[in-house]
């Protein structure tokens, strides 16, 4: 088969593709529950539960015809369901304490190829992202991270959250390029394949450790991509950067 022609332009997704949410969630709920006495609960399954709200919010919000939203508040009202399922009233809790714990979500920190994958992808190809995330997190995460973005392109921009087609046909739009123009760098089959019905080019990257070992819940939408790479190192070698 002869190679996809190249994209004139990268947009990534985030959570789970760039950065290591488990991690890193896990890491600051082991802090926030010991500040509240509750270190009995087990860190891991509480970033999972936290984590797990997270299509089913994106659902609702299409089915509801709710306003837009950004995904800070969403993480806030997921936050507090997580909470409450442990048996803890978040009015309980002091605001600060709970404000702090939900811009966990500003601190994930990299996968270990992630900086040097994207800085090496920025030398031939313009690198944004195309997250669910909102501006104002996806700028704090890169700049405590080191992610060297073109620029960041988050769900408040769109106005729409993936996988509804605006999300993808909108950054196309910005870039002033045509959607089979731009290729979808992810770790989930299911924002791939959304991403491929509205003309995108993908590139899926896999991240077996996103869910600590679990199965992704997308995987059944696997199907076969013009690239596919284990880190964003070997995705920079097979577009030659």
């Amino acid at each position: 088969m002869s190679a996809p022609p190249l994209p004139k332009a990268l947009a990534f997704d985030v959570f789970g593709t760039v950065v290591d949410w488990r991690t890193s969630v896990t890491r600051e709920s082991a802090a926030f529950l010991a500040a509240i006495g509750r270190s009995d609960i087990d860190a891991a399954a509480f970033a999972d539960a936290w984590r797990g709200q997270y299509i089913a919010a994106m659902i609702g919000m299409r089915k509801s015809g709710r306003d837009f939203v950004p995904l800070d508040v969403l993480h806030r009202e997921m936050l507090e369901a997580a909470l409450r399922e442990r048996a803890i009233d978040p009015a309980s809790l002091d605001e600060e304490l709970l404000a702090d714990w939900n811009r966990a979500w500003h601190r994930l920190d990299p996968w270990p190829d992630t900086v040097a994958g994207l800085t090496r992808l920025k030398e031939r190809l313009p690198i944004v992202t195309l997250s669910n995330g909102n501006v104002a997190l996806l700028l704090a995460m890169a700049r405590r991270a080191g992610l060297p973005w073109d620029a960041i392109l988050g769900a408040d921009v769109s106005g729409a959250y993936k996988p509804d087609p605006r999300a993808y046909l909108r950054t196309a739009e910005l870039l002033g390029i045509a959607p089979g123009e731009l290729c979808l760098v992810a770790a989930h089959h299911g924002d791939l394949t959304a991403a491929r019905a509205c003309g995108l080019q993908t590139a899926y990257v896999d991240r077996p450790d996103e869910y600590g070992g679990a199965p992704a819940p997308d995987a059944h939408y696997e199907q076969t991509w013009e690239w596919s790479a284990s880190s964003l190192t070997e995705l920079a070698d097979m577009l030659g950067c």
